[in-house]
């Protein structure tokens, strides 16, 4: 929002000033009837009460800008703030071959990475490095929820050879499918050493092909650690 300007009033020596249809202020001759100066004036004295500015009826007046560049007391007396700097902590995790489906992998990425104990607060990156593979968060305890999230994906990008692309065996298309409809990232926010997920979540490695292999993970965490330098203790999770 703008700054409110102030105004004040000052008289000239040969000159009397009204405000014009326009906003602009005219002068007008020294010699006019003081009573119809005043009436006159009437606009600027409504324009200046609001304003805080002398509305006394004074003849050979003008309206002039004041300097408003002095602080305010109220912010020049307010203390400082200490914001602890922004830390930074990237890692490349491999986990080892998975069967065709949907796997809970929090207790891994906890597990290759102690370094997110030291964090406050933050959040974390987690991108795969693959194209036949993805990334979600879904129910962590509930084993059926993992299979029937798999079966679904089957009948999103089923086999079969309609497919073009077919250079590595019938799941391949389907894998590249299904990789681009999970996605190959997550976004999750930490709080006092853990992700801060909610009770029935965890985060799933999609694997969609028959013999992917092991599979290579980013993490990023970008946030403030703790003052005391110490960390969270472990708080795994299925």
């Amino acid at each position: 929002m703008a700054a409110l300007r102030s105004y004040r009033l000052v008289t000239p020596a040969n000159s009397a000033a009204q405000p014009c249809s326009r906003g602009r202020t005219t002068r007008i001759p020294s010699s006019s009837a003081h009573a119809s100066w005043c009436k006159q004036h009437e606009l600027l004295k409504d324009l200046a009460r609001p304003l805080g500015v002398a509305t006394a009826c004074q003849p050979r007046a003008r309206l002039v800008r004041a300097s408003a560049t002095s602080p305010s007391p109220s912010t020049s007396s307010a203390p400082e703030i200490s914001i602890p700097p922004t830390q930074w902590v990237q890692k490349t995790i491999t986990l080892p071959q998975y069967p065709r489906g949907c796997h809970v992998i929090t207790r891994r990425i906890y597990e290759a990475l102690p370094e997110l104990g030291s964090f406050e607060v933050g959040l974390a990156n987690i991108f795969i490095l693959h194209t036949s593979a993805s990334l979600t968060i879904n129910e962590n305890a509930s084993p059926e929820v993992p299979l029937d999230l798999n079966d679904a994906l089957n009948r999103l990008a089923p086999e079969g050879p309609h497919y073009r692309h077919d250079d590595e065996g019938s799941d391949d298309m389907p894998a590249h499918i299904k990789s681009s409809i999970m996605g190959p990232s997550l976004t999750v926010p930490v709080a006092k050493g853990r992700f801060a997920l909610g009770t029935w979540q965890g985060i799933y490695l999609n694997e969609h092909r028959n013999m992917g292999g092991s599979r290579s993970i980013v993490i990023t965490v970008q946030g403030q650690m703790r003052a005391d330098g110490r960390k969270y203790a472990a708080a795994w999770h299925a």
